[in-house]
């Protein structure tokens, strides 16, 4: 669960990161000073740590490719198995003879 101080540092990296300054602990601490937000001391520091050498605009924009699309990927595989196989389930019922229905030898349910 995230909490006040996270979230600010979270918002100041993104404002650095939006107006292509790097982010650094001083800047997002300057970033949570004019916005009056008191976090500890080492929030600042740990966020711009983690975020050292990704780009994080790259990362934002790509959200919705990579991994969380190969399940889309899916359908169209089982759509073209089904077509191939299709025409052998055609063969079958041309083999098979015909049942005749209670509707052909007079017994229908409405009768």
């Amino acid at each position: 669960m995230t909490n006040k101080s996270e979230i600010a540092c979270i918002y100041s990296a993104l404002i650095l990161v939006d107006d292509d300054v790097a982010v650094t602990g001083e800047k997002i601490q300057t970033i949570l000073k004019a916005a009056n937000v008191d976090v500890e001391s080492y929030w600042p520091g740990l966020f711009a740590k983690a975020l050292q050498g990704i780009n994080v605009k790259e990362l934002l924009t790509n959200i919705g490719s990579g991994v969380g699309s190969a399940p889309a990927a899916a359908p169209a595989v089982a759509a073209a198995a089904t077509t191939e196989a299709a025409p052998a389930k055609e063969e079958k019922k041309k083999e098979e003879p015909e049942e005749e229905s209670d509707d052909d030898m007079g017994f229908g349910l409405f009768d």
